[in-house]
């Protein structure tokens, strides 16, 4: 939504859909899921597996389960074998997302970006190496496809012309629901329903599993920086893919050819991390839609962009100078990321979005006067104290130009 549409607060309508592997609510499933052996083995708090190998008397056996994994990438039966083909901490992560996301299967990386990554590997290894993807997305995601860097060539487009987009050698079609950092929605089933065949992946790192819940609506591949919500503190770097089975053993070949492997204290932050997660993005969205009234009212504010389905990412256009917000904030903090339990703001075009073209960058909707606003889970007063002093004194022509910018849309 923009400043021109009235802000409604999530805190009452964030619904926490049930999880259908289970059908017990996802915020059971959130505390519950990755954990359920624990009781039996006379544990609370799930161990944490720092082994890169494990011991084997068997190698005749040994080579039989690495053969079939080779064959389908189907997770081995029996003890693990090596650190970058699988590991029990990190598993547990998986199956709790796999649950929350309601996918057959999660395969974590080191990063969102290597996740990305190997979901392009794999079609690519297929000969399905042209993608159609829907700006604006993650600037780093959009260099990776316009730059070419895994053998990749990208057809951009808006959601209506994904069909007509399509090639035969089409593998993907890419979108970002909320987008980074304009926050548009796609219609995610119509999006799934012209891809045919293609696989559908929607980036859902800004909404969650707890706003949105992508395989539901046709999707095919679910990605998530799990840096940001899944972890929620600041303090893990990782990536994940929830997804079928069949596309989760090309996925984990692929991460153990490329050595993209998720480090098991990091699989269990996030899974820690998922305990809280319905909890927290209930609560800083609902500071979010708070902080959405009082920009749209606000005379220094162009425009405030914010989801219908909610969440705690808001992004407003100033009259001033952006830079100036940025250096005045005290307790928002100014940096990248997001996700995090305290407030971050930062300018896309400048920092997230300064590797895509400046043409393209302003065609998708990420101008030079947007900044970005990750809500945390501060007092909602105490946030608008350090924004109101941030934003300084209104412009003399904020009238002119309010007005301007709502005739444009």
């Amino acid at each position: 939504m923009d400043s021109a549409r009235t802000p409604t607060s999530p805190s009452d309508d964030v619904r926490i859909t049930a999880a259908a592997a289970t059908g017990r609510a996802l915020a059971t499933e959130a505390v519950h899921a990755g954990r359920d052996d624990l009781a039996g083995q006379g544990l609370h708090a799930p161990p944490i597996d720092l082994s890169t190998t494990y011991p084997s008397y068997d190698s005749r056996g040994e080579a039989a389960r690495i053969d079939a994994f080779a064959a389908t990438g189907a997770e081995p039966d029996g003890p693990p074998v090596y650190g970058r083909l699988g590991n029990p901490t990190v598993a547990r992560f998986e199956t709790a997302l796999a649950r929350l996301e309601g996918t057959e299967s999660a395969v974590a990386f080191a990063s969102g970006m290597a996740a990305l990554s190997a979901v392009l590997l794999v079609r690519g290894s297929m000969g399905l190496r042209h993608v159609v993807a829907v700006r604006p997305l993650y600037g780093c995601s959009d260099h990776l496809l316009t730059a070419g860097l895994l053998g990749s060539e990208v057809t951009w487009t808006d959601p209506a012309g994904v069909a007509d987009a399509l090639r035969p050698d089409t593998g993907l079609v890419l979108v970002e629901s909320p987008a980074n950092p304009t926050l548009a929605e796609v219609d995610l089933r119509a999006v799934a329903h012209a891809c045919g065949s293609v696989p559908l992946l929607v980036d859902n790192t800004f909404a969650t599993p707890v706003l949105q819940r992508p395989a539901e609506h046709g999707a095919r591949l679910v990605l998530h920086s799990a840096t940001k919500y899944l972890g929620g503190h600041g303090d893990v770097l990782a990536g994940v893919v929830a997804c079928d089975e069949e596309f989760a053993g090309r996925l984990r070949q692929v991460r153990f050819a490329t050595g993209g492997v998720l480090h098991p204290l990091a699989g269990y932050l996030l899974l820690r991390g998922l305990s809280t997660l319905p909890v927290r993005v209930r609560a800083a969205s609902a500071n979010a839609a708070e902080l959405v009234a009082r920009l749209a009212a606000d005379p220094r504010v162009a425009r405030v962009h914010y989801p219908r389905i909610g969440g705690a990412m808001v992004s407003f256009e100033v009259y001033g100078d952006p830079h100036e917000v940025i250096g005045r904030v005290r307790l928002i903090t100014p940096a990248v990321s997001l996700g995090s339990v305290d407030t971050l703001i930062q300018h896309p075009a400048s920092i997230s979005h300064r590797i895509v073209d400046a043409d393209d960058r302003r065609g998708a909707g990420v101008g030079d006067r947007l900044l970005r606003l990750s809500v945390g889970l501060e007092d909602v007063d105490d946030l608008w104290a350090d924004l109101d002093r941030a934003l300084g004194e209104p412009a003399p022509a904020a009238v002119p130009l309010r007005e301007a910018l709502s005739g444009a849309e």
